[in-house]
């Protein structure tokens, strides 16, 4: 076993453990480093002070050997660990930064309206035979239902003539429907958005706030537009 920091080998003489203590007054020494030097001066002391008849066995000295090493190894591969996330997460955040500005999909049924054009997306996990959007007002009021016929599996887009409803520019919503014949098939409505900041959450992961309120991990952007 490898002696601790306050622990001597019941084995080692009174002698050696005076020799491995530090002098009166000095600071305790923390870390694998001071650990790997207090466990030497034990192994040192303990061989100057090992019984003649009864000396250290060579399987036991390199046993413990082996052990510090680890210890000191462990050590080492941690600091390198934390070193590498610290890198991770600032570059993640200027990632982040160079995104602001820029149009994100993500999940969510805001519809995006710029100038006389909506524009949303969705995914379908499987080829329909009809997806149909449905463009809603903010209390849930229908005012248009566009066709989009058969669809294959995946990501699509579409765009939705605002021009006809000028006075109806608040936070519109859209609502997606897909059917394979007579089975209605799982969809996700995609939200179409800026980029206007960037930050950082509690646990230090990246946190992308939208122009449309929405806030999002980076993992969340299903596309850049």
């Amino acid at each position: 076993m490898i002696p601790s920091a306050t622990t001597v080998p019941s084995a080692l003489p009174a002698t050696a453990a005076a020799a491995a203590k530090p002098p009166p007054g000095a600071k305790p020494q923390v870390g694998a480093a001071a650990a790997q030097e207090r466990f030497l001066k034990l192994l040192v002391a303990q061989l100057n002070n090992q019984d003649p008849m009864n000396p250290l066995d060579n399987a036991q000295m390199t046993s413990q050997i082996a052990q510090i090493s680890t210890v000191s190894g462990i050590e080492q591969l941690n600091q390198t660990v934390q070193g590498m996330a610290a890198q991770f997460g600032a570059l993640q955040f200027m990632q982040g930064a160079a995104l602001v500005g820029r149009s994100v999909l993500s999940e969510g049924s805001a519809l995006a309206v710029a100038g006389k054009t909506g524009k949303g997306g969705f995914e379908i996990a499987a080829p329909a035979t009809n997806v149909q959007v449905e463009v809603l007002t903010p209390g849930g009021r229908l005012l248009e239902r566009l066709d989009l016929g058969a669809q294959a599996a995946g990501r699509h887009s579409f765009e939705w003539d605002a021009s006809r409803y000028p006075n109806e520019r608040g936070a519109l919503q859209f609502r997606v429907t897909a059917t394979a014949g007579a089975n209605a098939l799982e969809s996700t409505p995609l939200s179409l958005s800026q980029v206007s900041a960037a930050g950082t959450d509690a646990d230090g992961q990246l946190v992308l706030t939208l122009a449309n309120g929405q806030s999002i991990g980076y993992r969340q952007i299903k596309a850049l537009v």
